[in-house]
């Protein structure tokens, strides 16, 4: 059994060697522990680190090609260098190392397909409140939109079987954590999460550059994930809504125009409003139609992607 602890870095020069120093390179359960980077672009000397450390991949972008992008290659890597478990965690050493164990147990138990680490949101101190709060909103979307049961949907601090990376694509650029729980719920993966320690905070967060960015980019992958994975149900609710809204204010213009002796002249604007939802509201739930259709052929292409990477395992 080999294991695989993929960090993806982006100018980590300065925390990357603390994480590495913490990784270790037996862990029960593995025969081989090897440790892979990907380094995202970085103009410092990240790469340089990494091998100074003896790390024995190295995964390069030319350019900076966002977080999303960098775990997907990375997952691609260790699972052409033979990875049976792969571990993703972070640069800047925000996981403790030590907790490697307990997230890849469930896996070797045979009890899950992916582990999710669960850190302790509300006893971290350099977290503020609304960060803490976007946290919990984030994590209550996708165990929604998954039906699963996870609540810390944002860690990165994650283990995941070989089949189990096989099947996951991330369509974002901006974070790969919360839609690769929504595809595991979807596909029926086991998906568990495990209680981690977290160590100090080195250095800000790269994707929390400040808290305004923060709220929009997490409003924007929460509308994402319910266009994308629940198109039905996030268009549907909004045709609905129209509908029966303009239905209504039409049933009362009719009930005035009925009930009124001299005729229900006035208020011709409650009449286009009426016919202005009615329309809009309609045309909303054919697109929801449409967008399920569209995600129907999403899921197929997907396992069309699992399964030539499946018959490339066998070939090997």
């Amino acid at each position: 059994m080999k294991l695989i602890i993929q960090i993806p870095c982006f100018n980590e020069a300065d925390t990357l060697g603390i994480a590495l120093a913490a990784l270790p390179r037996e862990v029960p359960g593995f025969d081989k522990v090897e440790w892979l980077i990907i380094d995202d672009g970085s103009s410092d000397k990240t790469v340089e680190v990494a091998l100074a450390h003896g790390v024995d991949h190295v995964v390069r972008h030319t350019r900076n090609q966002g977080l999303a992008r960098g775990f997907m290659n990375g997952l691609r890597a260790c699972l052409e260098q033979g990875a049976d478990v792969i571990v993703n965690t972070d640069a800047d050493n925000q996981y403790n190392a030590d907790d490697i164990p307990q997230l890849t147990r469930p896996i070797l138990d045979g009890k899950a397909d992916i582990v999710v680490g669960a850190r302790p949101i509300e006893a971290i101190e350099h977290f503020s409140p609304v960060k803490k709060l976007l946290q919990k909103l984030g994590s209550w979307v996708v165990r929604v939109a998954s039906k699963t049961d996870i609540p810390d949907a944002p860690s990165g601090f994650r283990a995941m079987s070989r089949s189990a990376a096989r099947r996951l694509t991330v369509f974002s650029d901006y974070t790969y954590t919360l839609e690769t729980i929504i595809q595991a719920g979807q596909k029926n993966m086991a998906i568990t999460s495990v209680p981690i320690r977290v160590n100090g905070d080195l250095r800000p967060s790269r994707l929390v550059k400040s808290i305004s960015s923060y709220i929009r980019r997490s409003i924007v992958t929460i509308v994402r994930v319910f266009v994308i994975y629940r198109p039905f149900r996030f268009f549907g609710s909004i045709g609905l809504t129209l509908f029966a809204i303009g239905f209504a204010i039409g049933l009362r213009f009719l009930y005035k125009w009925f009930t009124t002796e001299a005729g229900y002249d006035g208020h011709i604007q409650s009449l286009i409003l009426a016919s202005s939802l009615l329309i809009i509201g309609f045309h909303t739930i054919l697109i929801a139609f449409v967008t399920d259709l569209l995600s129907a052929n999403r899921k197929l292409l997907e396992e069309i992607r699992t399964m030539t990477l499946e018959n490339r395992d066998l070939g090997k």
